[in-house]
């Protein structure tokens, strides 16, 4: 064995024990590792299993015993560039799924099976023998149609791995450039060292790619070790940009649109990347059919607004961009708060409305005929109070079951709901008691719409089963007497006295609170 050959399969060796030494040491301490580790663990197996192959091959004396070796080193070589280029994809950021494993180790496994059985079809091989001048284990080849496929894919794989590796190199923060460096320099040695190979400038029957993998493999090593590449690495910017939930929008110094996001897309579907560079007051009015809700150049600083579009209600936040203490463009960051809102409308309907009724409850008639009453007293005019309650409402459900009941409350709120402005305040007080706030109305006025509400309930009686179940109801009306610290509950309180006047005069009609006789009867 000369000298030069045994330098080469020095070489060789070298660089399988590194990488087996790498796969043992990441197997031990797999569970310290994110799950990236896997990718990494089955490329450095095929690498490894490539150099091992390639380094018997070279002690080879026979052209058997070079083809076994041969097929040894294809259990690994075809497979180790699309194992790299997952791994790179996965260090960066993109989601690897079944299918692109799948679709990148198809052609490595034809590969293999077309070597295997090459003496039957020679599509790989044209010639395969031990070299004419050399001798063995020096091999002279001539190479088949799927050789070039092959190593136009392996090549790709390893171009795919470095580009985009280089394609991340600015965005990256300097405590990760050193894994980054590691990774471009084990993809860039076996291009180069591959590319010299197809055109002719490596020795005559050598391979001298698995003499270069030891230097990836020591990189690799190091940056495993020091920089902690398997189990804290560099999240992309592009990454997080493309999966925040929030739509975002980036605008330069003069409002032109230069950037957006996945979400955003999402959320606006006529957005393109035809819309970049375009004054974004004109993308906005084409996505929307109108204007935007603020004026950009107005924006000092940040700026929050609510937007309805669509279906959908979105909370705007503005915010100016900073680069060297100037101003740079805007980011515009839209949050969809459509189930909030609609869940906050809910809470406040349960809240606010009567359930069965859909008409105000107790609690929000206090709330806002204090703030009325407050206003009224404000501008000097009167306040009325209407109390009133169904009459003989326990035989009705007695009589028809409390289902009917219930229906009867329903009605009699729908009556009356029809007669009102929307100035009047209505609300279920409880049980069977109805009470209303009318601003600015007098005694009289008051008075004069309780008995068109008793009328209109007298009249409509409620349809059951095809049966008319009669309705009528009793009316007690209170009026403000000017005293600045008089309350709603004392005009109820008076309310409540002359309704129960009226029940006591027979039911079926209106009795008004005066402070001189307390009540009218």
């Amino acid at each position: 064995m000369d000298s030069k050959l045994a330098a080469y399969i020095t070489l060789v060796c070298t660089s399988a024990v590194l990488n087996l030494s790498i796969l043992v040491y990441t197997y031990w301490r797999r569970h310290y590792y994110t799950n990236i580790a896997n990718l990494f663990m089955w490329n450095t197996l095929t690498s490894m299993i490539y150099c091992f192959g390639y380094a018997f091959s070279l002690i080879s004396t026979s052209l058997e015993q070079l083809r076994f070796w041969n097929i040894v080193q294809y259990v690994g070589m075809p497979f180790f560039p699309p194992l790299g280029l997952l791994f790179v994809m996965q260090y960066l950021g993109y989601k690897i799924t079944r299918k692109r494993i799948i679709a990148l180790l198809t052609m490595p496994c034809f590969t293999f099976l077309i070597n295997v059985t090459n003496e039957s079809h020679h599509f790989y091989y044209r010639i395969y023998d031990i070299h004419s001048v050399l001798g063995a284990p020096y091999s002279e080849i001539e190479y088949g149609a799927w050789f070039a496929v092959h190593n136009i894919y392996i090549f790709s794989c390893m171009l795919a791995a470095l580009l985009l590796l280089l394609s991340r190199w600015k965005e990256t923060v300097s405590v990760y450039r050193s894994q980054l460096f590691a990774l471009i320099c084990g993809q860039l040695l076996p291009i180069v060292t591959a590319f010299l190979l197809f055109i002719g400038v490596t020795p005559d029957g050598i391979d001298p790619v698995p003499m270069v993998i030891w230097f990836s493999s020591v990189l690799y090593l190091w940056s495993i070790t020091s920089s902690r590449m398997l189990s804290i690495m560099p999240v992309a910017k592009e990454t997080i940009f493309n999966s925040m939930n929030d739509g975002v929008i980036v605008l330069n110094d003069t409002y032109q649109l230069i950037e957006y996001n996945q979400a955003c897309k999402i959320m606006f579907s006529e957005l393109d990347r035809s819309t970049l560079g375009q004054p974004f007051d004109q993308v906005w009015y084409m996505l929307t059919d109108q204007s935007f809700p603020v004026q950009l150049d107005t924006i000092s600083d940040k700026l929050n607004v609510t937007i309805h579009q669509a279906n959908y209600i979105y909370q705007l936040r503005i915010s100016m961009l900073q680069q060297s203490n100037n101003n740079s463009g805007l980011l515009i960051i839209f949050t969809d708060i459509t189930e909030l809102h609609t869940l906050q409308q809910k809470l406040e309907h349960q809240a606010y409305y009567d359930d069965l009724t859909q008409i105000y409850n107790r609690r929000a008639f206090f709330q806002k005929s204090e703030q009325s009453l407050m206003k009224a007293k404000g501008e000097l005019s009167s306040f009325v109070i209407i109390l009133f309650d169904i009459d003989l409402f326990k035989k009705v459900n007695d009589t028809y079951g409390h289902q009917t009941g219930d229906q009867m409350l329903v009605h009699v709120a729908q009556i009356c709901k029809a007669e009102m402005g929307e100035h009047i305040l209505f609300a279920r007080y409880g049980g069977e008691e109805f009470i209303l706030a009318l601003p600015g109305y007098t005694l009289a006025e008051g008075e004069k719409f309780a008995n068109y509400l008793r009328f209109c309930i007298e009249q409509k009686p409620l349809v059951e089963n095809g049966k008319l179940v009669s309705v009528t109801s009793s009316f007690g009306v209170s009026v403000t007497t000017g005293a600045v610290e008089e309350t709603i509950y004392q005009l109820l309180q008076k309310a409540d006295e002359a309704l129960y006047a009226a029940k006591r005069a027979g039911r079926n009609q209106v009795r008004v609170f005066t402070e001189k006789y307390e009540f009218v009867e």
